[in-house]
């Protein structure tokens, strides 16, 4: 019996002694939070304009657009576009389109009479008939007597509300092809013009006016 205390008591030596060897976990102290000011060093971001700077940037836009100073224009209608107003946002973002169009025109590759010619009817098909009617009038110069550009040039002039040259322009493209009496008949944007003089006895010559 003493011997069997013995041995069982060597056991619980033993277990003690591995116990006391096994290393002691080391506690993790937490990392302190990161504060907004060392996240965000360079601090908030911008507010956006209100109301009043919204409008005032549109205004500056406006006068540096009828200047032509489509860059700086843009500049404007960018900041104005971010306001609270709906309706200045909205025309700022057409008015940043525009000035984006503009800015393309300056960069156009233009040389022959057709080049002049094709662009300033795609200018005209997008209802920009003061822009195309610059570039016909040059392509005009280049070509005198090409009757498709009288007539392109009469319709950009007829849209303008410039009626005596149209007249004079679409009678030069008749007098060049007969068949652009035809072709004026049936252009929905002459047929405004279409039923009064001087346009009438243009277009229906066989009419009598009494």
């Amino acid at each position: 019996m003493p011997e069997k205390k013995k041995i069982a008591g060597m056991k619980k030596t033993k277990s003690t002694e591995r116990r006391m060897t096994q290393p002691k976990a080391k506690k993790t102290e937490p990392e302190p939070a990161e504060t907004p000011a060392a996240s965000h060093p360079k601090g908030a971001a911008q507010t956006p304009p209100n109301g009043s700077t919204q409008l005032g940037s549109f205004e500056a836009g406006m006068k540096l657009f009828h200047a032509r100073q489509f860059k700086e224009a843009r500049e404007q209608f960018v900041d104005a576009a971010e306001g609270p107003e709906r309706d200045v946002a909205q025309r700022s973002r057409l008015h940043m389109s525009m000035c984006d169009g503009r800015l393309q025109q300056t960069v156009v590759d233009l040389g022959s009479a057709e080049d002049y010619y094709n662009y300033g009817v795609a200018l005209l098909n997008a209802r920009n008939s003061a822009e195309a009617k610059i570039h016909l009038e040059k392509a005009l110069e280049i070509a005198p007597d090409s009757d498709h550009i009288h007539y392109a040039l009469a319709l950009a002039q007829a849209l303008s509300g410039d009626i005596v040259a149209a007249y004079a322009n679409l009678n030069r493209a008749i007098e060049l092809e007969p068949r652009n009496r035809i072709l004026a008949r049936q252009d929905a944007d002459f047929a405004p013009l279409a039923n009064q003089p001087p346009f009438q006895s243009l277009l229906y010559p066989e009419r009598k006016t009494w």
